[in-house]
Order: C-alpha cells, then sequence, then structure tokens
C-alpha cells in the first residue's frame, strides 16, 4: 500500500499537490518537500503548485462569501463564534490578517469567507492573498527539503521504535488540549469585547 502510493505520487505529485493545497495543507506541503529532497519533485515548481492550490482555495472562500451570503451563514451557522472573532480581528488588523490567515488554526476557512461576507476590494484580497500563499508554501517546503535526511531517518527510526513516540504524542495531546482551552477562553472574552463595541 505504501509502494503504491509513492507510485502514485511520484506519477502525479504536482496535480495530487495542487488539489490538497486547495482543500487541506501542511500535510501535503511536508511530503512535497520530502520529495524534493529524495529528487521526485523540483523545488521551485513545487513552491509554485503548493502557493496557486492554496491561493486558489482561499480565492474560492472569498468569492463564496462575497456573492453567497445566504448559504455561508446556512452552512456555517454553528461557526458564529469564529465568525465574531474573524470580524473583530479584521477590524483590528487589516490587511496583516489576510497575510498571515493560513497560520491561525481554526480560522483558516472562516477567514475568507468573512472577508468576502465583508466586502473587501478583491484586488486587494488577491494581491495579499497571493504574496501569503506562496511565502506559505515556501516557508514550509524549503525546510523539510533541506533537513530531508533528518526527517527520513527519524521516521524510518519511528516505524521500527514506535513505542518511544508514546510519552510524546501524549504530551502532544495534553499540550494540544491546553492549546484549545486557552483559545476557547481567548474567544469569549474577544466576543464580549465585540458585542460591547456594538
Amino acid at each position: 500500500m505504501e509502494a503504491e502510493l509513492l507510485d502514485l505520487m511520484r506519477q502525479y505529485g504536482y496535480i495530487i499537490l495542487f488539489f490538497w493545497s486547495i482543500l487541506e495543507g501542511e500535510s501535503g506541503l511536508v511530503m512535497a518537500g520530502l520529495f524534493v529532497h529524495t529528487g521526485d519533485m523540483a523545488l521551485v515548481w513545487a513552491i509554485t503548485t503548493a502557493g496557486l492550490g492554496a491561493f486558489v482555495g482561499d480565492q474560492l472562500y472569498f468569492y463564496l462569501g462575497r456573492f453567497k451570503k445566504e448559504y455561508v451563514i446556512r452552512k456555517f451557522g454553528s461557526q458564529k463564534r469564529k465568525f465574531a472573532l474573524a470580524k473583530l480581528l479584521l477590524r483590528e488588523y487589516g490587511g496583516f490578517i489576510i497575510f498571515i490567515q493560513r497560520y491561525l488554526y481554526g480560522l483558516r476557512t472562516i477567514l475568507p469567507l468573512c472577508i468576502g461576507l465583508m466586502g473587501y476590494s478583491p484586488r486587494y484580497f488577491a494581491i495579499l492573498n497571493g504574496i501569503s500563499a506562496f511565502c506559505w508554501s515556501a516557508i514550509i517546503i524549503v525546510p523539510v527539503w533541506y533537513f530531508g535526511d533528518t526527517i527520513l531517518s527519524l521516521i524510518a527510526y519511528a516505524k521500527t521504535h514506535w513505542y518511544f513516540f508514546v510519552p510524546v504524542i501524549i504530551l502532544g495531546i495534553g499540550f494540544f488540549i491546553g492549546f484549545v482551552r486557552r483559545r476557547s477562553a481567548r474567544s469569549k472574552v474577544l466576543k464580549s469585547r465585540s458585542r460591547s463595541n456594538v
């Protein structure tokens, strides 16, 4: 199964990376960085393909918010808290939030939708989104390519010594739960602030 997946990536790597970057994110870029390291992909083309996919994905969300407001409100009705936080961040930080939206866990889909809903200039958003998308792809792919030997060695070691990583996974889950709780508390504070400003 693993060999078949690797062969598929070698044959259709750029196509898979493009659509992966539209739908998801970092894991596809890490995979691309490793394929660049092994010589199965070209660095420039991997960065370009991933950046273009990320750009297209956020443009789709932006125009969905801009022209399908009722659908967005109906589809994402359960995400009201995140939309309130996104609006507050956009009002306070403007274009800077557009640039760093891919690094904001839990808001990556909500922010471009919200930007479209708020009537931002399509040209302004496209420029910042394009710069952000290609920077994001380079920031992830280049280090993975450069440290490819170390990463591949760790992967090989983890396959045969998986039990050493159990404590790390448990700690990671603990940190993640703590992070989510802090974000939830911060979101409540920001939401109350946004209500008081209305």
